[in-house]
């Protein structure tokens, strides 16, 4: 016989905590579980959750320690649930310490199905009670989101691509064609003629003086007066 608690849908168990923290009555049975409509033909399943804990004793009674938590408001409740769990399933916290909270769903059913010899469907069950333990605790486990299909790649600032704004293009800056006077450079054979060419682009942006002082330049060192 399994030592841990087991129940198809440990949902009821979360519910029926909820339902004794609003009132708890002095003794607990498989006909209170019946009149909150919670795991029909399944109550004395609950009420073994309970027992398991300490929150009720063999008779149904409500224990002081179980009474004393179960009327913590939110905020201190979960500490102290987290005593009554911790010290009901020692056996799984002298093993894993506190990382048992925390233990994905197979590494749990592994471990009830070897302490208490189960079966892979009621060590699946003890898991899911211990998880439900676990989370009213304050251990929310993580839920794997399903797979739609798509991959998705994880967007950082520095791989966003920033529209820049189009450069405004400048004006070409204005050229001049300066034409010296030709040259007459001897030769042995015949005389030769040398055109020397001198193209100049004034920047657009220069002003008045810059352009007088690059012409008064050109006149004082190219032209002959």
């Amino acid at each position: 016989m399994a030592s841990h608690p087991y129940i198809s849908g440990s949902g009821n168990i979360t519910q029926m905590i909820g339902f004794l923290r609003k009132n708890f009555p002095a003794t607990v049975t498989s006909e209170t579980v019946k009149k909150y409509q919670l795991a029909p033909n399944n109550e004395s399943y609950v009420i073994n959750a309970l027992q398991f804990i300490k929150v009720i004793d063999e008779e149904g009674k409500r224990t002081k320690a179980g009474h004393d938590v179960l009327v913590l408001p939110d905020g201190e409740f979960e500490a102290g649930f987290q005593r009554l769990v911790k010290e009901a399933y020692s056996d799984l916290f002298e093993h894993f310490s506190d990382e048992a909270w925390s233990l994905p769903k197979p590494k749990l059913v592994g471990y009830f199905r070897t302490a208490d010899k189960t079966s892979e469907v009621i060590g699946g069950r003890q898991a899911s009670v211990f998880q439900a333990f676990a989370a009213l605790s304050g251990f929310e486990q993580a839920q794997s989101k399903p797979y739609n299909g798509t991959k998705t790649k994880p967007v950082s600032n520095s791989s966003k691509q920033v529209k820049s704004k189009p450069a405004r293009s400048k004006e070409p800056a204005p050229q001049i064609e300066v034409s010296a006077p030709m040259a007459t450079v001897a030769s042995p054979k015949k005389d030769m003629a040398l055109t020397v060419r001198i193209e100049i682009n004034l920047p657009a942006e220069g002003s008045q003086e810059t352009y007088d002082n690059i012409f008064r330049s050109i006149r004082a060192n190219l032209l002959n007066e």
